[in-house]
């Protein structure tokens, strides 16, 4: 009896549920380097790199443990261009009895094996902490899906960072002591950067010659490619950056673009490390003294917190969900988040980080280009488009919650109890890019006023009959009404102008 094994470019895992069925006698791994994988967004050519230089590798060592693998190259003249192509072609040469598949991040994905004329299998993710029928009984019946006490579950149920029934440090959120604004320096060299070897060379000339195009530069290209490479990187970090990540997790500064940021979602989300290990190495540094309680909890809880949460609402909401627009926001995504030239410093440094790395952290995407987004009404599809095509970590089980949801609030308020939205002020105190901007953030109306100054008051207007009554929005709403009706009338003048602006493309 043959079976084929399909293993995805985000599946590059040992302990793989597809892997762990199947039989290494009898059985046929089929993996496949596509067309329609790499373009169905225009992703970002460093991310295009990383997946199918770690798709190859993990391929060899496959074989080295004595599998039988089935590989497609991009270039390969057979590629059919798609999964079910490749699975197609590769049951006419093996007549299997089926195919063993761990499930797919991506309900478009699965759709696509649904159909697949060779009978696919569908194993659970067991890579996850949460199955869905444990986040849909955690969540049946709850009136508001907060993170909060879904991550007190895992905490209990890891064992992380706990002290019997109880959390270590008497507290199970330290976000409080999070919240610092930009150092004065950082003393911290970055991610470790790999030089890249005969393999990645190759799948670089690949991508160069491919998906030139693309937005994003391809070189130079630093990312670990293996496990061993990944592991590497995560020793790195929880040595050198680990102890003052908690503190500055939320800052932004303009010529430090990892801050202490662990740059490791790329790694977790294609399979090279597994979440239980991050989450231990870090709980170590904790218990060996190498690391404060806030920054090891701050951690963990984007790992098993988060992360998890935010897949449990993927799957949870359906297919459909990556559609929603609840506040029915429709203008379009602005050139300047493809790199077009800018006034906004905030904008220009963030959107510039991400063409040349893959990567933000987290508050830059959601109070820089999230913010700036929702506050100036462009239409979440767009918006999630672009998160998913520009990072190296995304795929859309975790982006779309990210963006549709915490993001955008497209969801209506699923995940968010309020819309993530801040005037220049946030971005002052938790940045450097104010002081070298062309507009002035302390200026709230007027041709140079901050664009958040303006936008946010302006969304606050037209999504009154909506948020009014929201318990955490009142005091800004109350702020907006006690204004002189004068000065009201200015800034929606101005923030209207702007928006014209915006509109017609014009460098804003």
């Amino acid at each position: 009896m043959v079976r084929l094994v399909l293993v995805l470019a985000d599946q590059l895992s040992d302990t793989l549920s597809a892997l762990a069925e199947a039989d290494k006698a009898t059985d046929v791994i089929v993996m496949a380097e596509v067309m329609g994988e790499a373009t169905y967004v225009r992703h970002h050519p460093k991310k295009i790199a990383f997946v199918f230089a770690a798709m190859r590798k993990f391929a060899d060592r496959l074989r080295g443990d004595g599998w039988r693998v089935d590989y497609t190259r991009l270039d390969d003249p057979d590629n059919s261009g798609s999964i079910v192509g490749e699975l197609v072609r590769r049951a006419a040469d093996h007549d299997p009895d089926g195919v063993l598949a761990t499930e797919p991040g991506e309900w478009r994905v699965i759709q696509a094996l649904e159909d697949c004329p060779v009978p696919v299998t569908l194993l659970p993710d067991t890579r996850f902490l949460a199955t869905h029928a444990e986040f849909d009984d955690w969540a049946e019946g709850r009136k508001e899906l907060r993170m909060e006490w879904f991550y007190r579950d895992m905490r209990r149920k890891t064992g992380l960072m706990m002290d019997g029934d109880d959390p270590a440090g008497g507290k199970w959120n330290h976000d409080h002591d999070n919240r610092k604004g930009p150092p004065k320096s950082v003393n911290y060299s970055g991610p470790m950067q790999f030089t890249p070897d005969a393999t990645v060379e190759e799948v670089l000339t690949l991508v160069e010659d491919r998906f030139a195009d693309n937005f994003g530069d391809l070189r130079p290209f630093w990312f670990a490619t293996d496990t061993g490479q990944a592991r590497r990187h995560l020793a790195h970090w929880v040595k050198n950056a680990l102890p003052s990540f908690g503190d500055y997790q939320d800052a932004m500064m303009a010529e430090e673009p990892f801050v202490y940021h662990s740059v490791i979602g790329l790694y977790l989300n294609a399979g090279l490390l597994d979440a239980m290990e991050v989450c231990r190495a870090v709980e170590q540094a904790w218990k060996d003294g190498d690391a404060p309680v806030n920054a090891a909890e701050g951690f963990i809880r984007q790992i098993i917190g988060w992360r998890e949460y935010v897949r449990g609402i993927y799957f949870r909401e359906g297919p459909n969900y990556v559609d929603r627009n609840e506040l029915g926001q429709t203008r379009d995504l602005p050139a300047m988040f493809w790199g077009a030239n800018t006034r906004m410093a905030c904008i220009a440094a963030s959107v510039s980080q991400t063409k040349a790395e893959a990567y933000a952290h987290h508050i830059q995407r959601l109070m820089i280009t999230g913010n700036f987004a929702l506050l100036a009404g462009i239409d979440p599809a767009q918006v999630h488009e672009w998160y998913l095509a520009v990072y190296a970590d995304a795929y859309e089980w975790v982006e779309a919650p990210n963006v549709i949801g915490m993001s955008q609030f497209a969801d209506g308020g699923v995940i968010a109890s309020k819309p993530y939205v801040s005037s220049g002020n946030y971005i002052d105190k938790m940045s450097d890019y104010c002081k070298g901007c062309a507009y002035k953030v302390k200026d709230k109306t007027g041709p140079d006023a901050c664009p958040f100054n303006l936008l946010y008051w302006h969304f606050l207007d037209r999504h009154r009959d909506r948020f009014r009554t929201n318990p955490r929005m009142g005091q800004m709403y109350a702020t907006w009404d006690r204004m002189n009706e004068d000065k009201r009338n200015l800034i929606l003048k101005d923030a209207e102008v702007w928006l014209t602006r915006l509109n017609s493309g014009d460098p804003v």
